[in-house]
Formats: structure tokens, C-alpha cells, sequence
């Protein structure tokens, strides 16, 4: 119930970080991509291919350090359907590896088409009597700004298949002052929208006191981080801004609470890119980024001290 299984990966590998899979072909080392668009040509699904085999390298060398991966479903649709069937087989595979996957999809709808986000993401669908999964991911991101009518449609879900919501709520963004500091009344709309994961998820808490509905909250706003870890008790964060964004590990220490846990602290290019840094071969470059994430962790740990 609730991010149960998130928090006790956590505790298992004492690492509260998880690693964005945010690849473009930009960041895929040449020897794969020579490879793929040998395979299959200059084509999406030369670049898919390549796509899903850089990621599967970043799986294999973080999976016993990291306890979560956070895939971004832009950086596969962009490349059609072909780059969507690498989002399919890079959570298959890091599920394969053991690893709790955050489908970071920000989807944002109402009723029926939001009941069809939670089925495809986290959910089954059923094809006459047989029924699949059809990313199987662990969590979903999700943008609760259309009110409860986008967020009631996915609690069935997390509640009969052990699933989970981040809702964004304080976002790392530099503009999301523009809307998210504004005040309702007396209290700041990110704040609203923090009161509202709390009682969303009231009813599904776990073990470790966290809910099934989470908050995207930014490591580049640790003030309101530390606002918000006190004010929402029941509600995990995950944390985006560490590392490229400028967010460092002081600046995420507020989101945690007395025992570690509260919050996952997400980085994605330092990680994929650590390999371009330093003297790094390429072909290296799943060791490079075994490296930045045990350095994320290290430090992460030290400044929670």
C-alpha cells in the first residue's frame, strides 16, 4: 500500500536517489548508435534501438545502487511509435533488474480519458478475455491542476494494484512562481495543491505512514520543500532539480523526515551524461554514470548527517 515498496527499496540499498532515463540521441554514445543505424539504418527505429540499448547499459550498472528509475516519456515519443516501444522495453527491463519505475508522463485529463492514462501506465487493459499491462510501470506523474475530477479516476488503481501518483505541486522550474506562488485566500496555490495530495491519499497509507499519491516538489526551491515536508506528513516527494537544474544535496535535506525517508531525489543528465566529463571513454559510459550515482548518493547521505 501506498509507496511501500518505493521506501523500503530505499532503505534496502540506503539510497534515497532515483535516475532519470531521459535519452536523445544527442547523449547516446556514437558506438551505439553506429551500431543500430547499422542494424536498422538512419531511421526512428535505428534510433529507438539505440535509444533502448544505451538505457539497458545505464540499467545494468545502476541497478544495485539506485532503487527507482524515472523514464520521460517525451524523450521517446518524440522519436513515434518505434520510441515508444523503448519506453515499453526500458521499464520490462528495469522491472526485469528488480528496479521501481516512475513513468514520468505529467498526463493531465478528466473521467474516462484519465481512467484510460491510469489503465495504459499503471493498470490493465483487456483484450476479449485476456488481460495486459501495457507499460507496467510503478508510478505515474501526473498534473492534478484540473482539480479532484483529474486524480479520483487513478486512486482505484493504486489502491487494488499496489501503485502510485506524484502530483505536481511545487515544480523546479524557474517560471512556476508565475502560478504555483500565487495566493488562494491565505495560502499559496502550491500549498493548496499540497493539502489536496494529503487528503487524496488519505485513505491509502502504508506502513512507513506515506500515501499512494506523492508530490513533485523541486530541490531548486528548498524552502518550500521544507514548508511543505511539515505540512504534508503522508506524502512522498520527488524531488527533480538536483544536479543539471542546480539543485545540491543541502538544498534537498529539508525534504526528508527524521527516519531518511519522504522523498526521492531524481537526476537524469548528470547521471546519462557523466561519461562526457572527465577522461571517460565512451565505451565507458555505464561505468562513468555507476560513478555519478554512487557520488549523488554519497553525498546525499553526508549532508542528510
Amino acid at each position: 500500500m501506498g509507496f511501500d515498496r518505493l521506501c523500503e527499496a530505499i532503505l534496502e540499498k540506503k539510497n534515497p536517489t532515483v535516475a532519470g532515463l531521459d535519452p536523445k540521441l544527442a547523449f547516446v554514445p556514437n558506438f551505439i548508435k553506429e551500431e543500430s543505424f547499422k542494424k536498422f539504418g538512419n531511421t526512428l527505429e535505428g534510433a529507438a534501438d539505440a535509444l533502448l540499448t544505451f538505457n539497458k547499459g545505464l540499467i545494468d550498472a545502476l541497478c544495485d545502487i539506485v532503487p527507482a528509475v524515472k523514464p520521460q516519456c517525451a524523450y521517446y515519443e518524440m522519436y513515434g511509435w518505434q520510441g515508444v516501444k523503448a519506453l515499453h522495453d526500458t521499464i520490462a527491463y528495469a522491472k526485469e533488474k528488480g528496479l521501481f519505475v516512475i513513468t514520468d508522463g505529467k498526463r493531465n485529463d478528466i473521467g474516462t480519458t484519465m481512467e484510460a492514462y491510469a489503465a495504459a501506465h499503471l493498470g490493465e487493459v483487456e483484450v476479449d478475455d485476456a488481460a495486459f499491462a501495457p507499460f507496467g510501470g510503478d508510478a505515474l506523474t501526473v498534473n492534478g491542476y484540473l482539480g479532484s475530477d483529474g486524480i479520483h479516476p487513478l486512486l482505484p488503481i493504486c489502491k487494488e494494484k499496489d501503485k502510485g501518483i506524484f502530483v505536481l505541486v511545487k515544480t523546479s522550474n524557474p517560471s512556476s512562481g508565475e502560478l504555483q506562488d500565487k495566493m488562494i485566500a491565505e495560502e499559496t496555490v502550491y500549498r493548496t495543491m499540497g493539502d489536496m495530495c494529503e487528503q487524496w491519499g488519505e485513505d491509502t497509507r502504508g506502513a512507513y505512514g506515506y500515501s499512494a499519491v506523492g508530490a513533485v516538489v523541486g530541490a531548486t526551491y528548498p524552502a518550500q520543500l521544507g514548508e511543505l515536508r511539515k505540512a504534508l506528513p503522508h506524502t512522498l516527494f520527488l524531488v527533480p532539480g538536483y544536479g543539471a537544474q542546480g539543485g545540491g544535496a543541502q538544498d534537498v535535506v529539508p525534504a526528508f523526515d527524521a527516519r531518511g525517508l519522504g522523498a526521492i531525489v531524481n537526476s537524469s543528465r548528470a547521471i546519462m551524461c557523466a561519461y562526457k566529463k572527465g577522461d571517460w571513454q565512451e565505451e565507458d559510459y555505464a561505468k562513468a554514470a555507476r560513478a555519478e550515482a554512487i557520488r549523488m548518493r554519497d553525498e546525499i547521505a553526508a549532508a542528510l548527517k
